[in-house]
């Protein structure tokens, strides 16, 4: 077997409909698009979803919920997994900053600190929120914090 000899299995490859090419080609008169109508006609497009004239399934289904346009939502990060993050990359400072670079959080992410878990590390925090329990235990560690 070589290259020049490959040819793909029988019945694998077939030859596109040409439809709207004449008598000839099998597919002519309507172009395999039925008699008259709508849908026959040149330029018929179909909504996203239309079903047909039921009723459509986004107006069936009840409305649900309620979404908090003001809602701040936090990246939150435990004492524990602050010691276990120190331990593993090395950190002297806990900033938004760092955790990025290093592909903990996004860009944009507002980080919170809560106090689960035991935390020993003495490192300077700079973060957008913290309970005030874990703020308690930065600083009986030994360490500080800033609220950005």
């Amino acid at each position: 077997m070589q290259l020049h000899n490959l040819t793909p299995a029988t019945g694998a490859v077939k030859k596109p409909k040409r439809i709207g090419r004449g008598e000839g080609s099998g597919h002519g008169g309507t172009a395999t698009r039925g008699n008259k109508g709508q849908q026959a006609d040149t330029g018929y497009q179909s909504k996203k979803g239309h079903e047909g004239g039921q009723m459509p399934i986004q107006r069936r289904m009840p409305k649900r919920g309620f979404k908090n346009p003001f809602r701040v939502s936090y990246k939150v990060f435990n004492l524990s997994q602050v010691d276990m993050l120190v331990e593993k990359y090395g950190l002297t400072e806990f900033t938004p900053d760092i955790l990025y670079m290093n592909g903990l959080i996004n860009r944009t992410d507002l980080v919170k600190i809560l106090a689960v878990g035991e935390f020993s590390s003495k490192i300077s925090f700079k973060v957008n929120a913290a309970s005030a329990k874990a703020k308690e235990a930065i600083l009986k560690a030994g360490s500080t914090i800033d609220l950005v």
